[in-house]
């Protein structure tokens, strides 16, 4: 019974989408007209043409992505986009013709339901099987004839249905998605984007460094090198002893500092012990108390775990620094746009969720956000934030299947 009921929703959503596409057709064709006189006092004025070809063609992106979500809901069509305002009046430019067509095949579908409902139930109020028809009835032998006829007209009438609906999606792949040439022009821009952040952020990091380095390790090590030096001046043991004391502490404490700016430049506990282990010592470490779900099969690569380890370490700190939160929830688990890829060992990439119960507020724009972006763009990723005045706070970083 279920491939039947899914059968049934599917013809039953293709005739919405199609009924609907005639309806929007209407709709676009008197957009045509109207753009096209539109244009018609303009045209000798070339700055006014263009203003007014961009007024149209912005639009005709409306009435494109109007489009997009029928195809998405009555066709499952959601291969669509990015494209240009020009590729959309392309589209609408022609999807009316299509749009149209289609109405015009449900109406005859309609049509030829109607003619032979209509037939058998005259058939069937004769009350008699003879082959005889009587006025305003119809004979067993009128309804056989035309029954082969209308079997056949039915099979063309659902081929065409279902040829428009093919045409309709072929139409909008060839506008409504990007050309290789746009997507590759489109993938350089992004590119150099992304590789000037990594070397701001590249930057940033060492400047960071430098400044832990100064005034905290090399601070202590100053510090350890005055202890030892007043303990081999003094006479006294006891007071040796107690600045020998305080200057093993030191040198703790300088070991610690320096292990934290290790551990900022890259943990290479990361290659040892994976992904899932780091996190569990940056939750432990943290000030505010932190949930870890972690959802991962296998282990993904290690520059997806270099990322994943960056953007929570710092999305932590910011929450320990500005967001006056008392928990913050850690999640990783495989992305959304690999759920379907159930293949083991095809864990390559991951969702990551890093969301507190603090005040909110975070500017995305900032310079700590940015160059996280940065680092998730570098990684093919892409970084939401989520961070309303009176919170909460969510960062996202979820990276493509492909």
């Amino acid at each position: 019974m279920q491939p039947r009921h899914s059968l049934l929703r599917r013809s039953i959503a293709t005739l919405a989408g199609l009924m609907s596409g005639a309806l929007t057709a209407v709709v676009e064709l008197l957009f045509v007209l109207l753009s096209a006189l539109a244009l018609v006092p303009v045209v000798a004025t070339p700055r006014a043409r263009r203003s007014m070809e961009v007024s149209i063609h912005r639009c005709a992106r409306q009435l494109a992505t109007m489009e997009q979500r029928r195809l998405a809901t009555f066709h499952t069509i959601r291969d669509l986009g990015p494209y240009s305002d020009r590729s959309a009046y392309d589209y609408i430019l022609r999807r009316w013709a299509i749009g149209g067509l289609g109405g015009l095949v449900v109406l005859l579908l309609l049509y030829g339901l109607v003619v032979a409902g209509t037939m058998i139930s005259a058939w069937a109020l004769d009350g008699t099987w003879g082959f005889i028809e009587s006025a305003g009835r119809v004979s067993t032998a009128t309804l056989l004839i035309a029954a082969v006829p209308g079997a056949l007209l039915l099979y063309l009438n659902v081929m065409g249905l279902i040829g428009i609906v093919d045409l309709d999606a072929r139409l909008a792949r060839r506008y409504l998605v990007p050309s290789v040439e746009e997507t590759l022009t489109r993938r350089i821009s992004e590119l150099t984007v992304s590789r000037a952040e990594v070397v701001e952020v590249v930057n940033d990091e060492r400047r960071r460094i430098e400044r832990d380095l100064h005034d905290g390790v090399q601070q202590r090590l100053v510090a350890l090198g005055l202890l030892l030096s007043r303990a081999r001046r003094t006479r006294d043991p006891a007071h040796a002893a107690e600045l020998v004391r305080q200057a093993h502490e030191e040198s703790e404490q300088a070991l610690a500092d320096l292990r934290d700016v290790a551990w900022r430049v890259y943990p290479t506990v990361l290659d040892q012990l994976g992904l899932r282990d780091v996190i569990g010592v940056l939750a432990e470490r943290s000030s505010i108390p932190v949930r870890l779900h972690y959802d991962l099969p296998d282990r993904p690569p290690a520059g997806i775990e270099t990322v994943a380890y960056f953007v929570i370490s710092e999305a932590l700190t910011n929450a320990a620094k500005h967001s006056d939160a008392t928990q913050v929830d850690v999640t990783l688990t495989r992305s959304r746009l690999c759920a379907a890829d159930d293949t083991p060992g095809h864990n390559s990439h991951v969702l990551i969720t890093v969301a507190d119960n603090g005040r909110g507020g975070a500017d995305p724009h900032g310079r700590g956000l940015t160059g996280l972006a940065g680092r998730v763009s570098a990684g093919d990723g892409h970084l939401t934030i989520s961070s309303p005045p009176g919170g909460p706070t969510t960062i996202q970083a979820e990276f493509p299947c492909e």
